[in-house]
């Protein structure tokens, strides 16, 4: 009875160290869930699952209104500073098939700064943890979150014009991923207008990939 009411959406937050995986992960739910906060080294050293209060307004079913929930598994970066590759894959499909075995994974959110270039060996360590985690139908899984959005603009730029200046590998990782981006502020806390704006951005990429889920059933 609650399904037909309510609907939970399933992230996974992907990224190198220092690109505000965790305080977007914060701003998706709402809450100060994640550490995050400037370091030398890596902030987040082991997957953390995030849940959301009630959200309303975003969803209507049979023309009423339902009730949103978000569910965000922070994970360690990758490159790490105290953590292998293998190390860091194994950790999360472990927390993948865990957390979301059952229920299925909506989106991995693939987050980049958009104040620095993404450069070719950056771009291809994404996509190779990607690949590892998600297996062959990583793409269709997939978006891009551009965090501190708020300091492009500050350079002058905007969404439009920073797309066209971009660098080809960000360009090329937004063609394979069915151009899925968002461009998310890094403030301390996002107003709950601007967040609305972004959880209805990724009920749009789930809605065009028809609520498929990826499962990833533990091996036991």
């Amino acid at each position: 009875m609650a399904d037909s009411s309510e609907m939970t959406i399933n992230l996974v937050l992907l990224g190198k160290t220092q690109t505000g995986k965790s305080a977007a992960g914060n701003s998706l739910l709402g809450s100060s869930d994640f550490e995050s906060r400037l370091s030398p080294s890596s902030v987040t050293t082991c997957c953390s699952l995030g849940r959301s209060g009630r959200i309303l307004g975003l969803i209507r079913r049979n023309g009423n209104e339902s009730v949103l929930r978000v569910q965000v598994l922070d994970t360690p970066s990758y490159p790490h500073s105290a953590l292998s590759k293998e190390q860091v894959r194994d950790m999360v499909g472990a927390a993948l098939a865990q957390h979301f075995g059952e229920e299925g994974l909506h989106l991995a959110l693939l987050v980049l700064r958009a104040d620095l270039p993404l450069c070719p060996d950056e771009s291809n360590d994404t996509v190779w943890l990607t690949q590892e985690l998600l297996g062959p139908t990583w793409k269709d899984f997939t978006a891009v979150l551009l965090t501190h959005a708020d300091k492009a603009e500050e350079a002058g730029y905007s969404e439009e014009t920073y797309l066209h200046s971009a660098s080809s590998t960000l360009l090329s990782l937004l063609s394979s991923v069915q151009h899925k981006y968002i461009f998310l502020d890094n403030h301390n806390s996002i107003i709950k207008e601007e967040r609305n704006i972004v959880l209805s951005k990724l009920l749009d990429f789930i809605q065009k990939n028809n609520y498929q889920v990826l499962l990833k059933h533990s091996k036991e």
